[in-house]
């Protein structure tokens, strides 16, 4: 057989719709679909006609097809192996395939080999990635009768403590298994976190809320890529596509078996009933049919919840949780519950669902969608947005966004700190990450600064019934902690213009962000929307980052031009408004007039509008 050096092997570069169209109708030729893929290497004919094609997306090797005329010329073994060598050349130096039960023979004389069946489907990889894991799995050397839970926790609620409590009463050691798949709400890292929080505060020996201590003890495992979702799951060589689901469960059910329970010595899975998810509800079916010890524990109630945590501490809002369940109590707790909750901005709502040691991460996940919301509003004068860069020629829209991004991990840290100073090593330690992320370009500091009080300060209040007094009066506290008698250093002086003193960030932080709940606050809840509130902050706020730009007396007439296009508007029956607007982020385009302090204040009043109202 010819080595793969000697076929003119060559990337096809899918981001052209071209040779996107090509593969695909490669594909379709040959009976499969297009997939997802990072990378597709092709052998053509003289003609230019795809002869054999194959995939990598991550460290999964996909979408392998050979013509039919083509087939008896060992063309797959060549294309795989250099697809191998790619993929270690970029850093990958091990790779899984899912293929038909009948290529099997194929991939192994290329030296992978099975590490799970379905009729249908079989799993493959060419390396020691799943034995290393299973070794990692032996070490933990569980007492007694083992069992297993596989957890998502996107994010962790009362449902997966409850699971957690009923389980662990069963078993000497009960193993958790955090699903490990990115692309989710909250990331792999914080659903690890999530999990291991709620050990530490309800079930560790240590703890003093653990009301389980006659139960065995609970150890949360690092998650793996060998755990097999829809999400991960490929069905481009599946003809019936009614059948990926049923195949992909029973790959991911086969593994387990063959590999994960051997290695923990696990006689028990424990699962929740699954009342409101069909696909969820067939996989623990499926389970039950495939393993040989499967315990089912009842979904909890949301209305059952109320005393789960009215059992922990008082609600934190002084509000009883019935406000936000159903009447008829038969409504489950959920994630997906949780997630909707947040989509709509509702902390209380969410939180009601999670137990307190998942809050910092709602929180965080509010503050990211805070930001979120500023960014995606379009017709902002002088600030980037979805529809302009505004004043800026340094940042543009995904500038912004990989800010927002490498800030996300920073948030939940922020809210559990304990001390001022730690606050301050982490602001500092999230401002390094913003930087390196956005090339050294600063599109969050003022953010970083007021929605990490807010948050410290927020997650520091045990009870409360006037949470807006008590945010108000926590913020002021803190800022002296942080800055003591340097806080007088935060005021900017215009001296060209009368020595005209002005709060910075820091003094409006001082007086517990007064204009803030008095003023913006009650205005954004009215409804008013992100751009007029952002022209409402525009119109009364001092703007500190207005004023370095242009001086005091034209950050004035800002203020001045942002009432009166906000005044305008309420009398528009025609849309002039509309093009009053599009002047003026005209003009301050042009004279680099960026607001940046007021999109600062709109992101802190969404947030804090999300949290509290």
């Amino acid at each position: 057989m010819q080595s793969y050096r000697e076929h003119n092997i060559q990337e096809l570069p899918l981001s052209s719709p071209f040779f996107r169209r090509k593969v695909e109708h490669f594909l379709g030729e040959n009976g499969l679909r297009m997939e997802e893929l990072d990378v597709y290497c092709v052998i053509e004919n003289e003609a230019g006609r795809i002869l054999a094609g194959a995939g990598i997306r991550k460290d999964i090797i996909k979408c392998i097809a050979v013509a039919q005329e083509a087939r008896s010329e060992g063309l797959a073994a060549p294309l795989v192996s250099y697809l191998i060598s790619l993929a270690a050349s970029r850093g990958i130096p091990e790779l899984k395939l899912f293929t038909k039960p009948e290529n099997k023979a194929i991939f192994e004389s290329l030296g992978f080999h099975v590490l799970a069946s379905a009729p249908k489907a079989i799993l493959m990889e060419n390396g020691r990635g799943l034995e290393r894991y299973c070794d990692y799995l032996r070490s933990q050397k569980g007492e007694g009768r083992c069992g297993v839970v596989v957890m998502n926790a996107n994010p962790f609620t009362l449902g997966h403590r409850y699971l957690l409590e009923q389980a662990v009463a069963q078993v000497d050691t009960l193993y958790v298994v955090p699903v490990r798949e990115e692309g989710q709400r909250f990331s792999y890292a914080e659903r690890v976190s999530m999990i291991r929080r709620a050990e530490e505060n309800y079930f560790s020996c240590s703890s003093p809320k653990n009301q389980f201590s006659s139960a065995g003890k609970i150890v949360v495992l690092e998650g793996s890529e060998y755990q097999i979702s829809a999400a991960t799951f490929p069905t481009y060589f599946l003809k019936d596509l009614s059948k990926a689901a049923e195949t992909h469960i029973r790959l991911d059910i086969d593994l387990f078996q063959r590999h994960i329970a051997p290695a923990l010595k696990a006689e028990v899975r424990f699962v929740g009933t699954e009342p409101d998810d069909a696909l969820t509800n067939h996989y623990n079916t499926i389970m039950k049919e495939c393993l040989p010890h499967v315990v089912e524990i009842p979904r909890l109630k949301a209305s059952e919840s109320v005393g789960l945590v009215e059992s922990e501490e008082k609600w934190f809002f002084g509000l009883p949780h019935k406000k936000y369940f159903s009447s008829d109590g038969k409504d489950s707790v959920s994630a997906s519950a949780v997630r909707a909750a947040l989509d709509r901005g509702c902390f209380r709502e969410a939180s009601a669902l999670c137990p307190r040691s998942t809050w910092s991460y709602l929180l965080a996940d509010l503050a990211s969608r805070a930001l979120q919301l500023e960014l995606d509003t379009p017709g902002k004068p002088g600030l980037v947005g979805p529809d302009s860069n505004g004043a800026h020629k340094d940042m543009d829209y995904s500038t912004m966004q990989k800010g927002i991004t490498a800030l996300r991990p920073f948030w939940p840290r922020m809210a559990q700190a304990s001390s001022a100073e730690e606050l301050r090593q982490l602001g500092m330690e999230a401002e390094q990450a913003m930087m390196a992320a956005t090339g050294g370009v600063n599109t969050h500091r003022g953010a970083i600064f007021c929605i990490g009080l807010i948050l410290q300060v927020f997650c520091s209040i045990t009870q409360s019934v006037d949470i807006q007094q008590d945010l108000r009066k926590g913020v002021h506290l803190q800022v002296h902690r942080l800055y003591g008698k340097s806080l007088s250093e935060s005021e900017l002086r215009e001296s060209a213009s009368g020595a005209k003193d002005v709060k910075g960030a820091k003094a409006m932080a001082d007086d517990g962000y007064r204009q803030l709940f008095e003023d913006w606050l009650p205005y954004y809840a009215s409804g008013a929307g992100e751009l007029k509130t952002l022209l409402r902050i525009m119109s009364t706020l001092e703007d500190t980052c207005v004023i370095k730009r242009v001086g005091y007396e034209r950050a004035q007439e800002v203020k001045r031009e942002a009432d009166e296009i906000l005044r305008f508007a309420q009398n528009d029956k025609n849309g002039a408004q509309n093009d009053r607007l599009t002047e003026m982020c005209r003009g301050y385009a042009a004279e680099g007039i960026s607001p940046g302090g007021a999109a600062d204040m709109l992101a802190l009043t969404i947030f804090i509008h999300s949290i509290i109202l």
